[in-house]
């Protein structure tokens, strides 16, 4: 009897994990495709341009190129002008950018990867000819007065990149001291120091596609932090602007070349409030400084506080909240406005802190107490306040930083490039 040999089959399964499909690399064939089928899903625009530019890189450096006498800042947000300051600090030159081929003949004859220090003719010539082959000179606008000098560490573009808007400041002299209420036009203004001085600031719009400028707005005895746009907040056409001295916020619309005064916060926070002040007190306006009642956003700020606490201590039937509100309520009073920031058109994220830390008296003042207040301009309400130490504001600033960083292009879309908005990033 035949032994029957016994075979053994092996049955390979299908692998789960489906091998990621990479695209085309090369440059020729992601422009043909570009061109023929565009983005492949409705919104995705702004990803497949940035895809693209993954094959263009500079491959050529040239070092020590010969500029114009100004400082550059930065390019407007569509990449067509980049902005430089005088060197006076007076005016706003304007360049036009010619794109990457503008100087193709002139390093055609260029061998290698860069134009280091070589003195020879032609490394020479290249440097001292080509910003003006990349970039050409097409306004100069003239923005301040001689007495005033334009601060280089602060500009802001509209979203369609028309306009840019620069900040100003001018030294007050001594021999022209400043009368008291200006200096203290409300009971919560602050105390001149030297560490802090005051000057006469001044925003300036001007229109990049016209070379002109279109408006200013003036800002006499004040204290704006314009370096690196700390005082200045600018979301889509909604300016705001924080006046540190006079603890008030100015929020400004920006309109056909035009600043449109939209509300002042600070004293007041609604329209009619200064109406219904004076119709129920008469000449109580005459002299803010003397005001012995608490301003509307701090009034505001300390009600919300108050009922929170007394909201908590009636849930857990234990009053150490409410007792640490009245405790420490003088402090709070004392908190004096130090930085803020637009949040979308009707939101305002504050900072509070103490006055020593407002006027840059105290040692790292980053570190100090703060409080953060969510303000509704619209409704004049207070919708949430968090200290500086705070875990659940920082949850929300993980899960949402994109909303406090205004990372916002042109139209409603965004870039998917924070932990909050791509899990790849996390």
């Amino acid at each position: 009897m035949a032994e029957k040999e016994a075979k053994i089959e092996y049955v390979t399964e299908p692998c789960p994990i489906k091998p990621r499909k990479i695209g085309p690399q090369n440059i020729v064939l992601r422009l043909k495709r570009r061109e023929t089928f565009g983005c492949s899903y409705p919104g995705t625009h702004v990803h497949c341009a940035r895809q693209f530019y993954q094959n263009v890189f500079p491959n050529f450096t040239v070092m020590n190129v010969e500029k114009p006498p100004c400082f550059l800042r930065k390019f407007s947000p569509d990449g067509r002008y980049l902005i430089a300051f005088s060197a006076d600090q007076t005016s706003i030159e304007v360049y036009e950018y010619r794109g990457a081929s503008a100087a193709a003949d002139l390093l055609a004859s260029c061998e290698g990867e860069y134009i280091g220090h070589k003195n020879d003719e032609c490394s020479f010539q290249i440097r001292r000819n080509i910003f003006s082959r990349f970039f050409k000179a097409k306004w100069t606008v003239n923005v301040v007065q001689s007495n005033e000098q334009l601060n280089r560490e602060c500009s802001l573009f509209t979203d369609d990149g028309r306009y840019v808007i620069v900040g100003s400041a001018a030294h007050i002299p001594d021999e022209l001291r400043p009368h008291f209420y200006q200096i203290y036009s409300n009971n919560e203004a602050l105390t001149p120091n030297p560490r802090s001085p005051l000057e006469d600031y001044s925003l300036h719009l001007v229109d990049l596609h016209g070379g002109k400028l279109c408006d200013t707005r003036h800002f006499k005895v004040d204290k704006i932090y314009l370096s690196h746009n700390q005082g200045l907040y600018l979301y889509k056409d909604i300016l705001a602007v924080l006046s540190v001295q006079h603890q008030t916020i100015h929020i400004f619309q920006i309109l056909d070349g035009m600043f449109i005064n939209v509300r002042t916060i600070g004293r007041f926070c609604l329209e009619d409030d200064a109406y219904l002040v004076r119709s129920a007190c008469p000449g109580v306006n005459c002299r803010p400084f003397r005001d012995v009642t608490i301003n509307c956003l701090k009034h505001k700020l300390l009600v919300y506080l108050y009922k929170r606490a007394a909201y908590i201590s009636d849930t857990t039937k234990d009053p150490y909240e409410l007792r640490r509100f009245y405790q420490y309520f003088d402090q709070l009073n004392a908190l004096r406005m130090w930085k803020m920031q637009l949040l979308d058109t009707n939101h305002v994220l504050v900072r509070f802190a103490s006055e020593e830390v407002a006027t840059l008296q105290a040692n790292e003042p980053n570190v100090q107490p703060a409080l953060l207040v969510v303000y509704d301009m619209v409704t004049a309400k207070i919708l949430a306040a968090y200290d500086n130490t705070s875990t659940q504001l920082l949850t929300q600033f993980e899960n949402f930083s994109d909303f406090f960083r205004n990372a916002r292009m042109s139209g409603d879309c965004q870039y998917m490039c924070s932990p909050s908005n791509n899990i790849y990033a996390r």
